[in-house]
């Protein structure tokens, strides 16, 4: 794995980008940003990435990375429903999308097979996600689902839980996926991080036509978000006519208060570098549209890609927003999983070991696959091969 990547630079609001005001960033984005994005599905240019030699690779694995499939990939066989149980979801904090996503599909899979659910929110601080795991061993489940809570930073609290014989699933509770051995750890369940940190940058690869200057945001308290950063790191530098400008750490659990200063000073600072801005959660984005919008900076001269298809970034692709792209994981896909990963620990029988492939959500495809309702929900019948694997 290579070395996180840490800014040198504060994201603390800078007095002086405070009071540069509407003024420079008029001037910044009045330069020619570099070659601009198509920003739709990346109609190929050949002229513009000619002399790119990463770009025809980066090129196919986007477009595959674009379509739909309807094939159902993950298991067909497994134990049948356990009956009586009751499970608690323990959210890393009910605000991130994505955990919040996984959430709703564990508490539609937990109706399906039969059990009893409870979701408890951890806020997003490790103090009150150590707290809302207590919470959850005291109601004594036979199950608890980790959504998005650190296995690693949480040890205690899960060695106290299968001390008592609860069963615990992760979702991206370690860097990658697979069965944790301490903590114990049934499995837990992820695409590939490296998978989705090169799907992001190939997006922005393929429609800048290799002349981006791209900028990183991720979060290192996370393993996971270390592994997507360097991937989508190590991508952008493989490209020889693009610019990796710098990666920056903001916690996830304080976009709200730093994403508009920063994406105002980061726009002021690269005057006209800058064309893309991507990062390892949607939510960095749902801070920064309306400082844009007040200081006149056009949707063609700054992109903005995300990860875990949040509904929020669902409506701003299909509204031509900023924001272009997301990597959406197939969140209540999932959270069905969470739950039949679970019936297969109760059972005594091995993971599953299904990884969901990655996927690219762009203007051209935004309204598939249930792009409508704000998420990505794979036509693949996942539902039904759950329920006949349960006999329900």
């Amino acid at each position: 794995m290579m070395r996180p990547y840490r800014s040198t630079r504060s994201t603390r609001p800078l007095a002086a980008a405070a009071a540069a005001g509407t003024m420079l960033l008029l001037a910044a984005c009045s330069s020619t940003m570099g070659k601009t994005s198509d920003g739709g599905d990346g109609a190929k240019n050949p002229s513009a990435s000619g002399s790119c030699s990463i770009y025809p690779a980066v090129r196919k694995a986007f477009d595959e990375a674009q379509s739909v499939s309807t094939t159902w990939t993950g298991p067909t066989t497994g134990p049948k429903a356990e009956g009586g149980k009751f499970i608690v979801y323990v959210s890393t904090d009910e605000r991130n999308g994505g955990a919040h996503g996984v959430g709703q599909g564990v508490r539609q899979a937990a109706k399906a097979i039969g059990w009893r659910f409870q979701i408890i929110d951890g806020k997003g601080t490790v103090s009150d996600q150590a707290a809302a795991l207590n919470q959850a061993i005291a109601l004594r489940p036979d199950g608890i689902v980790l959504g998005s809570v650190d296995a690693a930073g949480q040890k205690d609290a899960i060695r106290r839980a299968t001390a008592q014989g609860i069963k615990v699933v992760g979702w991206h509770s370690a860097a990658e996926p697979g069965p944790i051995a301490d903590p114990k750890v049934f499995t837990n369940l992820s695409t590939d991080p490296a998978v989705i940190g090169r799907a992001t940058s190939d997006w922005v690869i393929a429609t800048s036509h290799c002349q981006a200057g791209v900028v990183i945001l991720t979060d290192s308290q996370y393993k996971i978000a270390q592994l997507k950063a360097d991937a989508m790191r190590k991508r952008v530098e493989e490209c020889s006519e693009c610019s990796m400008l710098e990666t920056i750490e903001v916690p996830v659990a304080d976009v709200s208060q730093r994403m508009p200063q920063l994406i105002t000073s980061l726009v002021q600072r690269y005057k006209g570098k800058l064309t893309h801005v991507i990062g390892i959660n949607d939510g960095y984005f749902d801070y920064t549209t309306s400082s844009l919008l007040a200081a006149g900076v056009g949707k063609d001269k700054i992109h903005f890609g995300g990860q875990d298809g949040t509904k929020a970034a669902f409506q701003r692709i299909a509204a031509g927003d900023y924001q272009q792209a997301t990597i959406p994981e197939p969140l209540n896909l999932q959270g069905w999983q969470t739950v039949d990963e679970l019936n297969r620990a109760f059972a005594g029988k091995k993971p599953s070991g299904f990884a969901p492939p990655g996927h690219v959500v762009v203007a051209a495809n935004v309204h598939k696959a249930g792009g409508d309702s704000g998420t990505y929900d794979p036509p693949n019948g996942y539902r039904d091969h759950y329920r006949d694997i349960w006999g329900r």
